[in-house]
This record gives structure tokens, C-alpha cells and sequence, in this order.
């Protein structure tokens, strides 16, 4: 998969937890916009003696009701949702306000500035053509309530009953009953954009960056894939020259018996291509094959030491100190070649820096294990400690900056960490904590 496909999925699949995070906002806010709802419905009656058609009113409320339900049964069945159908909730959301001030005065209620909430929410969390939608339903209603509603009007004595309480040359009670709507009205929005709003722009800032981090993998993936390709030739193209070396030298062998100073150093020449053949043939037989498949169980304390060992017979001129302590039985692990390999790599990056002796302490639990590889060289500079694990950097004169970056990316790969720091008694020193639990056999 390339990094733009790659990317393109990971954004859906953030689009849509984005979704599920905003719909259930949206149910909260739902819930809220009833219980005002039917405050303001009391208030106006009961406070305010306002007449208003109590039976359509309850029964717009109640559908808006069973609908929220709806939505929260919903989410409990499959919590997912699109950008589409996040939209159409908050046009139901639109037609049922249009409902509710139809039967209160229409554009003449004060309430009738909640229908910016939800082209607020919309512009906040969902793409232009949307916004665009929504402008058109908000205003396609708010110009029908100017045409076709039920006059809101309040029970009074005299000859200010029945009034109309709309913006112009009101009655003053009725003006007044129209500020405190509108000051009721701008209330609720604050408190509701404070609430959803706001939530709503710090999902988006964590999708931002959630998306910054997949792109940043699947560059980094890439990378490791571009390598292993390069891997993999690489090892196709020296297999014929090492074979025609290894016959060559077995050859050799037998010409040169009766010089031993000269056959000995044949003989180590020919150790070094069967060595170079072996890591060949490791690679070719665990290329493409999944960890289960071509590795083993064994304890942790034992893969520690193999490892070890494999090292020592490439530094057997380097003294390391070992340390292995953790719990007793050592939990057992499906040994991954590919984190054998970072640690050897990691082992041979102290042996350069100190060619005479490091150090290596491991502690581990039943979920944890905790690495400690120390060299005793002049340890590191703070721009080396910020560069390294970037690909190609290097602080070798002979080195390609490819060991400890793959190292790094390995333990990575399987949710470890790995860190490197300057020693308080000189050296360098790499940690690396690796979460067993991946590593765990099925």
C-alpha cells in the first residue's frame, strides 16, 4: 500500500471516529435542546401566561424525543458513523426547531437564533459542501416561519389582550416578555457551543494530529520496505560470488596443505564466507514469513543468552559483562529474528565505540523487559543524540546509519521504545523497553 492510499484510509478511518465522537455530542445536545424545550414551554405558560397550542407542541417534543432514543440506541448497536449521516441528524435537528417555533410566533420568537447552532456545528466539524447544505436548510425555514406560523400571544386584561408580541410597535409587556425570550435564547446558545462546539474543534485538533502521526509511519514504513527491498537484493546478488569464494577457498585448502602459515589464513577466509552464506540463507528463510511462523518459543532469559552468544563469535576480542535478572520461571516469548537482529546491531554499535569491554543488564517481568546496553567510549555529542535513529546518519567514519535506525524501528514495530543517553560515568548507554505482551505465544 502507498503512502497516499495508506493515508487516504487511515483519514477515513479518523473521519469516522470523529463521527462517532461528534454524534455522541450530538445526542448529549439533543437531550439538552428537550430539557430547555420544555422549560421554556413551562415558563411561557405556567410564568409568562402565554397561549400556546400545548397539544402540537408536546407532540413535536415527544417525536423529537423517540428520536433521540433512537440515536442512543443506535450508537449501542454500532457506535460508527459518517459524515452523512451526522448531517442529516442535525437537519432533523433544524425541522424540528421550525416545527416548535411554527406553533410560537415563527421568525418572530426570539428563540428563532438557535437555528445558527446548528450551521455553527456543521462549519466547525464537517467539510464546505455541507456548511453549504446546511445554510440552505436554516434559511429555507427561518423564510418560511416568516410567511406561515401561529401568532404567539399572551393572556392579559383589557384591551392588551391577545397582542402580539413581535419585533415593531409591541405593547410593552409584550416587548419585554420578547428581550427576556431573547436573552433566555442567547443564554442557551453560549452554554451549548461552549459545551458541543468546543469539544467538537478539540476532536478535530486530535484527528489533525493522529493524521500527522499515521503520514509520519507510513513514510517511516515505506522507508523499512524500500530497505528490505534493497535487502533482499542485495542478498540475491552476493549469493553467486560467495559460492564461487567458498569453492574456490575449498580448493585452496587442498593446494596449500603444506604451508600452514599461508592455509590458516585460508581457512579463516573460508569461515568468513560460510558465515557471510549462513546470515544469506537466515534472511532468505525468514523474508515474508509472519513471526509465529518462523520463530520459536523460548524463555526470555535463554533468547537473551543466544543472542549474546551469536554476538560474542563476531567480538570475541570484547569483554561484556552480563546481567539477567526478572522473574523465575522467565515468561516465554515467540523469538522474533528481526528484534535478535536490533539487539546484536545495538551490540555491535557499543563494541565499535569500546572495543575492550561493554556492559549489558536485562530486568524483566511477566509484561515487560527492560534492556540496558553500555559502552565506555567517549560517548556522544548533543546533536549525534538528537540525529541518531534518522536514517544515514552516522558517527563512523565506515558507516552507512542504517544499525541503529533499523533497530529502532523494529523495536517500534512491536510498541517498544528504545532511547539513547549519555552515561553519568561516561559511555553511551541504549535502554530498551520492550512490551512482552507482543511477543507472547498465542
Amino acid at each position: 500500500m502507498r503512502i497516499e492510499e495508506a493515508t487516504m484510509f487511515i483519514q477515513g478511518s479518523i473521519e469516522e471516529m470523529v463521527g462517532t465522537y461528534n454524534l455522541k455530542r450530538l445526542f448529549v445536545f439533543r437531550t439538552a435542546v428537550i430539557a430547555s424545550e420544555l422549560a421554556a414551554v413551562g415558563l411561557a405558560v405556567y410564568g409568562l401566561s402565554v397561549v400556546l397550542p400545548l397539544h402540537y407542541m408536546l407532540s413535536v417534543i415527544a417525536l423529537y424525543t423517540l428520536f433521540n432514543a433512537y440515536v442512543w440506541l443506535r450508537l449501542r448497536k454500532s457506535p460508527s458513523a459518517s459524515a452523512n449521516e451526522f448531517f442529516l441528524h442535525l437537519v432533523v435537528d433544524v425541522l424540528a426547531l421550525a416545527a416548535l417555533l411554527y406553533f410560537a410566533g415563527g421568525s418572530s420568537n426570539p428563540f428563532v437564533s438557535l437555528f445558527l447552532l446548528p450551521l455553527v456545528i456543521v462549519a466547525a466539524t464537517l467539510p464546505k459542501r455541507y456548511v453549504w447544505g446546511m445554510a440552505a436548510v436554516t434559511l429555507g425555514c427561518y423564510s418560511l416561519l416568516m410567511l406561515i406560523n401561529v401568532p404567539l400571544t399572551q393572556e392579559m386584561t383589557g384591551h392588551n389582550h391577545g397582542a402580539h408580541a413581535g419585533h415593531g410597535a409591541a405593547p410593552a409587556g409584550d416587548f419585554s416578555l420578547h428581550v427576556l425570550g431573547m436573552w433566555f435564547s442567547f443564554l442557551l446558545a453560549v452554554g451549548l457551543i461552549l459545551f458541543f462546539v468546543v469539544s467538537m474543534a478539540e476532536a478535530l485538533r486530535q484527528r489533525d494530529q493522529k493524521l500527522a502521526e499515521a503520514r509520519e509511519k507510513n513514510l517511516r514504513d515505506e522507508h523499512m520496505v524500500s530497505l528490505g527491498t534493497l535487502a533482499a537484493g542485495a542478498a540475491h546478488e552476493l549469493g553467486t560470488p560467495l559460492a564461487t569464494m567458498a569453492v574456490l577457498t575449498k580448493e585452496m585448502e587442498k593446494e596449500y596443505r603444506q604451508q600452514p602459515e599461508l592455509l590458516e589464513n585460508i581457512v579463516i577466509l573460508r569461515s568468513q564466507v560460510d558465515r557471510c552464506k549462513a546470515t544469506l540463507g537466515q534472511i532468505s528463510a525468514s523474508a515474508g514469513q509472519m513471526k509465529a511462523e518462523s520463530g520459536h518459543s523460548e524463555d526470555v532469559k535463554s533468547c537473551l543468552n543466544h543472542c549474546i552468544a551469536r554476538w560474542q563469535e563476531l567480538h570475541p576480542a570484547t569483554s561484556i559483562a552480563i546481567s539477567l535478572k526478572g522473574l523465575e520461571p522467565a515468561p516465554t516469548i515467540v523469538v522474533d529474528e528481526t528484534l535478535n537482529q536490533a539487539v546484536i546491531n545495538v551490540l555491535n554499535n557499543a563494541a565499535d565505540a569500546s572495543p575492550n569491554s561493554i556492559e549489558l543488564n536485562a530486568e524483566w517481568s511477566a509484561v515487560e523487559l527492560n534492556l540496558d546496553i553500555r559502552d565506555f567510549g567517549d560517548g556522544l555529542s548533543p546533536a549525534a543524540l538528537e540525529a541518531l535513529g534518522k536514517p544515514f546518519f552516522t558517527t563512523k567514519k565506515d558507516g552507512h546509519g542504517l544499525g541503529f535506525y533499523l533497530a529502532s524501528e523494529v523495536v517500534r514495530r512491536i510498541g517498544g521504545e528504545m532511547n539513547i543517553s549519555n552515561h553519568a560515568e561516561g559511555g553511551a548507554l541504549v535502554n530498551i523497553r520492550l512490551p512482552l505482551q507482543k511477543l507472547k505465544t498465542e
